[in-house]
């Protein structure tokens, strides 16, 4: 399994979490049940207040299954992907 840090932004005007039936929708998306079926393991996730701005850690086999995962969150806004380690993995390979 390989660990990816996840971005998404939208515009406050179009913000899922105003709509119940949107939230609740996205909330069951990001399950771990849900996710799981998608090969993937969200090992975190947080919103930054008031900048409509959400960030995951995820580890799947592959950056596809992510992009795949992320699709209903491109429908808002923005998406953006990166390969990551975990600390100890760059100070055991030492750097970045």
């Amino acid at each position: 399994m390989s660990l990816f840090f996840v971005q998404h932004k939208h515009d406050a005007e179009i913000c899922p979490a105003k709509d119940p039936a949107q939230g609740s929708m996205l909330l069951a998306h990001i399950s771990p049940s849900n996710a799981r079926n998608f090969g993937i393991d969200i090992r975190g996730d947080a919103v930054l207040d008031g900048q409509h701005t959400f960030m995951l850690i995820m580890e799947a086999e592959n950056q596809a299954q992510i992009e795949d995962f992320m699709q209903p969150f491109k429908e808002a806004g923005n998406v953006d992907i990166w390969p990551a380690s975990t600390c100890e993995t760059v100070v055991g390979r030492e750097g970045c």
